[in-house]
């Protein structure tokens, strides 16, 4: 699949949200926040008495950051014991709210509480808790001049710092779909795996070469430069009433079935249910630059992970001092960091033959430090929405955790 094919992609996955029918009630307790300045713990604070704490942290180039703390559960764990700390990073349209549609007994943030763990929820720039800065506001262009690589070297740096100076130990680390992106990247440039004890990456991207879909043919007919030009926005908000219509158009030109795009997007989920879904649509998506759809279209487009390509060679030079943007080398990810990876077999964004390559950058690895899960059945959505993944994913995750020296 080329770039353009992979940023249009991604507009037809926000028409999910936008035009998807809403499913019946829901059950859970968790809800959308009436004052989403409150944060996370405002939508958890029912969810059967967990304690719930909210920080705030400014990156170096001045991004006000939120981030949610759940240092306890209602069960596991030994009183006056340090908990280990648990990173939970989301991916691009979504925000740490991800980790908690589910029930208690099925949400990884809670099950990790319960299981005696200290759980960090983050919410990356440009989220609806995390639309702050020291001197722009989120209406100005260049608060949205950004892409993942500013994710790699300013947000996740600074979640990591606020967590290992909180707790005084080394974090565990679990990213969903682009939070595998920015924390492989991260660590092939050694930053800040002297703080990281093990990382799990979910459904992990990389390499995005084989990415498959049933609207392929509806994402080719775009490409970036077309997009940026009818859009003219820095602000990529999916709920805005400019994309909204341009979706609505997009899928009856092309006769694409809009109310069942979920599948479309992510493959066929095994397991999710009316309820998690219901609320998956109240809470999301989340805006994000349009730099960044970019930037994501571009690592497609050039089958590896390099920084943002301004598009000519001085402008490069400028950015980079080369006339290409720097590569991140993945082979260069410690050898000795533990790592767990778990995909699935119908999954249609993390295909099996990407993370193969993946798994090719890792063969050097130590033995012993990387472990892989495969599930058949699994598709993207699954790992952090489907009901069976608690006694599927999540236990095997705190095992390895356990295991870890």
């Amino acid at each position: 699949m080329d770039y353009r094919s992979f940023f249009f992609f991604n507009l037809a996955f926000l028409a999910l949200f936008l035009l998807s029918h809403q499913a019946l009630g829901s059950s859970r307790l968790v809800s959308p926040p009436d004052d989403e300045s409150e944060g996370i713990c405002a939508a958890i604070a029912t969810v059967g008495g967990y304690e719930c704490q909210e920080f705030k942290v400014t990156t170096d180039d001045g991004y006000i950051l939120s981030v949610s703390r759940i240092p306890e559960g209602l069960r596991g764990g030994v009183a006056g014991q340090k908990r280990p700390p648990v990173l939970l990073q989301h991916g691009v349209l979504v925000d740490g709210m991800t980790w908690l549609i589910n029930s208690p007994e099925e949400s990884l943030a809670m099950v990790l509480a319960d299981n005696g763990f200290d759980v960090w929820i983050p919410n990356f720039r440009g989220s609806r808790y995390s639309r702050n800065h020291q001197t722009l506001s989120s209406s100005d262009p260049d608060y949205w001049n950004w892409t993942w690589d500013e994710l790699v070297s300013h947000d996740l740096p600074s979640f990591i710092d606020l967590v290992f100076k909180q707790t005084g130990q080394k974090v565990h680390y679990v990213g969903h779909s682009m939070g595998t992106l920015i924390a492989l990247a991260s660590f092939s440039e050694g930053m800040q795996v002297d703080k990281i004890k093990s990382a799990v990456m979910l459904s992990p991207i990389a390499y995005l070469s084989y990415m498959n879909t049933a609207i392929g043919v509806l994402s080719a007919k775009a490409f970036v430069g077309e997009i940026t030009k009818v859009f003219g926005l820095a602000e990529f908000n999916p709920k805005s009433k400019i994309v909204s219509t341009f979706l609505r158009a997009l899928c009856v030109a092309n006769n694409v079935d809009c109310y069942d795009l979920m599948t479309a997007f992510t493959g066929k989920n095994c397991c999710l249910n009316a309820s998690t879904v219901d609320l998956f649509l109240k809470n999301e998506p989340q805006s994000t630059s349009t730099k960044n759809l970019i930037h994501m279209a571009q690592t497609v487009r050039d089958g590896l992970l390099s920084k943002y390509d301004y598009g000519n060679a001085p402008f490069n030079m400028v950015h980079y001092g080369q006339a290409k943007p720097p590569v991140y080398n993945l082979s260069r990810i410690p050898p000795n960091l533990p790592l767990f990876l778990s995909y699935g077999g119908k999954d249609a964004l993390s295909d099996v033959r990407d993370v193969a390559t993946l798994l090719d950058s890792l063969k050097l690895h130590d033995v012993g430090k990387l472990h892989v899960q495969y599930i058949k059945d699994y598709a993207h959505a699954d790992f952090i929405m489907g009901v069976t993944a608690k006694d599927l994913v999540y236990n095997q995750m705190i095992s390895f955790f356990m295991s870890v020296n």
